[in-house]
């Protein structure tokens, strides 16, 4: 028996697993293995797409399938499964948001690319940088199913943590825009805020817990510990049976809070918390 067989452990990536400049401690990276080396099951439960993640597969410890499109999808041995495809009216919804919000970016997220429809040469940039398939496409081109939107903010760097950072006038025009989406999507999809310049809108019902919990049951686990740090994350953290968030998150004020994310926040989780939780000593 292992200390930690009852746990399944889902984190979210970008500054919760990776420090604020998109690297992951090695702490956590050594942290993750041991958890699994003594029963417990984790995976990543992510926003990001396939085409935005694949890249960072290989550097994390995993024995769970990812959880991928804020919930619309996991992915494991190449292959997605229990995938929920957006199936809104996407080009007469993204023609409007782009009449109404011209300054702003657009992209579908699909299974093998990310498709944008009007020419943003610094996200191209962005894409490159980070190893993304992207194509640029027009709203009449069939690209099959995909998973999710996203309104993106203008790209000042080459790194997605960028969208972290906000003036006040854009915090403004993003909260309008993600009024705009409710209104106009209700009842027909979920939006999620993603990060401060980064707005996801999925199909109705998908959600990092929902994914979370489907998985638990499939692993026959026992205890769903979970950690994030944003707004889209919180379906997934009120809906754990323990959640968490380090301390320089988002949503810090709303959950139990670990360490800073640079100082492997999901380490402190796997090394103090489960501990705590299970009544063990590692």
């Amino acid at each position: 028996m292992g200390l930690y067989d009852d746990v399944l452990l889902t984190v979210d990536f970008d500054r919760t697993l990776t420090a604020p400049d998109s690297s992951i401690p090695q702490r956590n990276l050594d942290a993750i293995r041991y958890f699994m080396e003594n029963g417990g099951s984790f995976t990543v439960n992510t926003g990001r797409s396939v085409p935005m993640f694949i890249h960072k597969m290989d550097l994390i410890p995993h024995n769970a399938p990812w959880l991928l499109y804020n919930g619309s999808a996991a992915y494991d041995n190449g292959q997605l499964f229990q995938m929920h495809p957006l199936t809104i009216d996407r080009k007469a919804i993204l023609q409007k948001l782009h009449d109404r919000y011209p300054r702003l970016s657009v992209e579908e997220q699909g299974v093998d690319a990310h498709y944008t429809f009007w020419d943003d040469k610094r996200w191209h940039e962005l894409y490159d940088a980070v190893g993304c398939c992207h194509k640029e496409v027009s709203l009449d081109q069939e690209i099959g199913p995909f998973l999710k939107f996203s309104i993106l903010g203008k790209a000042r760097d080459l790194s997605v943590a960028d969208m972290y950072e906000a003036t006040d006038e854009e915090m403004a025009e993003f909260n309008e825009v993600e009024q705009w989406l409710r209104d106009t999507l209700a009842g027909s999809a979920e939006v999620f805020r993603a990060c401060p310049r980064i707005i996801d809108v999925h199909t109705n019902g998908v959600s990092k817990i929902r994914a979370a919990r489907e998985l638990q049951e499939a692993l026959g686990k026992k205890i769903l510990v979970c950690v994030g740090d944003a707004e889209n994350d919180i379906p997934m953290l009120d809906g754990a049976d323990y959640a968490f968030c380090p301390c320089d998150g988002v949503v810090a004020d709303r959950y139990e809070n670990v360490c800073k994310c640079a100082d492997g926040a999901v380490a402190e989780v796997i090394y103090e918390k489960i501990p705590g939780i299970l009544k063990i000593k590692p």
